[in-house]
């Protein structure tokens, strides 16, 4: 009879035979940076429709080229608006900036927090605050996520900003012809909130974005801001091939949409000569995400000759080769006949791609974050810093080991807790000067529950489905409380004896009757008396929806449209 595990000399279902010789049983895993890391199980064989956004999933910007150039521009709008001369001076340092911080608006702080809003580095201008000082500003150390006095920097296109901010703010902060004071500087009669620094920085973002000046320095110089790879097309031919659609839908306007798809599929040696609209089975442009996600706007019809919109509003069908501009979720996937389940949205935004199409849709998402390639490989190659950390959790776990609450004698842990703080840091500044996108020291960040909370599965380039068959099931790794990550499974101790306090919940307590007992009571009035025990697994998040499971629920009866009479 079966137990569930595998056995020795078992051919497991990768295709790889587990052995007893080493002591371990073997997982095959890809290589990391060809890996998709998974946050909910999901079954590729259910997705029948691919939904791309374009900026940083399909078209990657060159790092820190591009940041650069955007940067740049920024820099060139404030002086134009007032800003003085001098921050022309500024250059942009890649090593500084990190995406998901917070900016408060009251302090002009730049704040990477937690997932519950506890403050884990406070940064203004340049200058990283002690922690009385943080405590001083914010109570606890901690901030509420209030959208009136908080902008969280959450996109790579914030990347630029974030470092503007903190230039600007030092700039006057430490300029001696300005008085700092708590929420901004003044300088004779005139008094600059940091409100209003952050408002006239946000502002010279739009402002760049309106007037296209990143789209034409971007779109003059392709090879130099663009990443391009030939295995994008490859990508695209082999999920229609399986009979999956695709559809591309961007918030870019249909001209820059047209030159950047142009660069990024046009391989006439390895693909012959054909237009990028072909390798699409929709095309949305000026999208306005979120706000598709929801009402939307007209569905238009593009002109490709002329770059102008069609009159009135597109009743369908979509076709490929075609493309269109606005609409809404809900009107493009009732022309295409998709449904939330069927969708896998692949993008690079959290709240613009990622949030809204779960929230509000059901979608299936696919987070792709670039920066994971650097952080893999810190992960990986500074495995000596990760090993100094257990060597020290072990010499802590040494001290308390034989004292409990009779001990009267706090044990010296000074030199055990500055090796600590040594170490930690060193392992930050391996990712930059704000440390990883995705913790400080032991704390995940907010950027990072927010993946793991809104993205279904995640990794560094889209171009990593290659390395997948499209029939394959992503299972998440088990999430583990801190007494199952903590305690080994019984390895030949003698149980201790349960404490007072233990509530059983056995079902083959002795102190309960017997099953043979209760089946006693049975009678009509009273049809189950008890519950049954499951006799196969009846959680459902791993395994998804089939067909066969609802079409043999009681509550559907195998009826097309009985779950809608449930609702």
């Amino acid at each position: 009879m079966s137990t569930g595990e595998p056995q020795e000399g078992m051919i497991l279902a990768n295709g790889h035979a587990n052995s007893a010789a080493d002591g371990a049983l073997k997982i095959f895993k890809r290589d990391p940076q060809n890996r998709i890391f998974v946050n909910r199980g999901l079954h590729l064989d259910k997705i029948k429709f691919y939904g791309f956004d374009m900026d940083y999933t399909l078209a990657v910007y060159k790092s820190p080229d591009y940041e650069a150039m955007g940067f740049n521009l920024l820099k060139e709008r404030l002086i134009q608006i007032g800003y003085p001369e001098a921050i022309r001076l500024f250059e942009y340092d890649p090593s500084f900036p990190v995406r998901g911080l917070w900016f408060d608006k009251t302090y002009g702080n730049l704040l990477k927090v937690d997932s519950y809003g506890n403050i884990l580095v406070c940064v203004h201008g340049f200058q990283f605050l002690k922690p009385h000082e943080v405590a001083d500003l914010y109570p606890n150390k901690y901030i509420h996520l209030d959208d009136k006095r908080i902008y969280v920097l959450n996109t790579l296109f914030n990347i630029p900003e974030t470092y503007m901010l903190a230039c600007v703010v030092d700039y006057f902060a430490s300029n001696k012809e300005y008085t700092k004071t708590k929420t901004g500087i003044t300088m004779g009669s005139v008094h600059i909130s940091y409100k209003s620094i952050f408002q006239d920085v946000r502002g010279a973002v739009d402002w760049l974005h309106l007037h296209g000046e990143m789209k034409n320095c971007t779109v003059a110089n392709l090879d130099k801001y663009v990443h391009r790879d030939e295995k994008l097309p490859v990508l695209l031919e082999r999920i229609r091939h399986v009979g999956s659609k695709c559809v591309l839908i961007t918030n870019s306007g249909y001209e820059y949409t047209n030159k950047i798809m142009e660069f990024l599929l046009d391989f006439p040696e390895t693909h012959g000569k054909r237009h990028w609209t072909s390798y699409w089975d929709c095309v949305i442009v000026d999208a306005a995400k979120p706000l598709f996600f929801e009402d939307g706007t007209i569905l238009r019809r593009v002109d490709t000759t002329t770059g102008s919109l069609s009159l009135g509003r597109h009743l369908g069908p979509i076709k490929s080769g075609e493309i269109y501009s606005g609409g809404s979720c809900e009107v493009v996937s009732r022309l295409l006949g998709a449904r939330g389940s069927d969708v896998l949205y692949v993008g690079d935004h959290i709240f613009g791609d990622i949030l809204k199409s779960k929230k509000i849709r059901g979608w299936k998402t696919f987070l792709i974050i670039p920066e994971l390639s650097m952080e893999l490989k810190v992960w990986t190659e500074k495995k000596q810093l990760f090993e100094n950390l257990t060597r020290i959790e072990i010499a802590l776990s040494d001290i308390y080991r034989h004292l409990d609450s009779s001990t009267d004698q706090r044990p010296d842990t000074s030199n055990i807790s500055h090796s600590l703080r040594t170490v930690v840091h060193e392992l930050d500044m391996s990712y930059g000067m704000l440390g990883s996108l995705f913790r400080s020291g032991s704390r995940q960040t907010f950027f990072a529950s927010q993946v793991r909370r809104y993205a279904d599965i995640y990794a560094a380039s889209i171009l990593n489905l290659l390395h997948y068959p499209f029939c394959y099931m992503f299972r998440a790794p088990a999430m583990l409380m801190p007494h199952e990550a903590t305690v080994d499974h019984y390895a030949g101790r003698e149980p201790e004896p349960q404490p007072v306090v233990s509530r059983s919940r056995s079902s083959t307590d002795t102190i309960l009757e017997t099953p043979t007992c209760k089946r006693s009571r049975v009678n009509e009035d009273l049809p189950h008396a008890w519950a049954e025990t499951p006799r196969e697994m009846v959680h459902i998040h791993d395994d998804g929806d089939s067909e066969e499971e609802q079409s043999a629920s009681p509550y559907t009866n195998g009826s097309p449209d009985a779950e809608e009479k449930v609702q």
